[in-house]
């Protein structure tokens, strides 16, 4: 893994102060749904995806899953395919941010799944 997973790449520019509530996530081959929150903090930074009726519930993804920003269209690109979204660990609103072992194993699942 080259950069921390919890941190926006280079390539997403700057962040601070956007609100991305609201904006598209595409995978690779596919729009993914929603941003309903996230974090910028360098070390900290995450996306929650609602998947609206596509994937029951909402997914929690390391920001360094975030391939581009296109911040004209409001869309975040991810360097992942829906398929690896779909199967990707339950979100677990109450354990996401404060819990370790979830976050490992979040990371785990996406890096393993393919590159990111």
């Amino acid at each position: 893994m080259e950069q921390d997973p919890w941190s926006f790449g280079q390539a997403c520019g700057p962040l601070a102060g956007v609100d991305l509530t609201g904006w598209r996530v595409e995978a690779v081959d596919g729009h993914i749904g929603e941003v309903d929150e996230h974090s910028d903090e360098t070390g900290n930074a995450f996306l929650v995806v609602d998947a609206g009726g596509w994937i029951f519930g909402k997914l929690l993804i390391p920001a360094g899953a975030v391939e581009r920003i296109d911040h004209t269209a409001c869309t975040l690109h991810l360097s992942l395919r829906k398929g690896q979204v779909e199967d990707a660990p339950q979100f677990l609103p109450d354990r996401h941010v404060a819990d370790r072992e979830y976050r490992e194993d979040v990371v785990s699942y996406y890096w393993k799944a393919g590159p990111c």
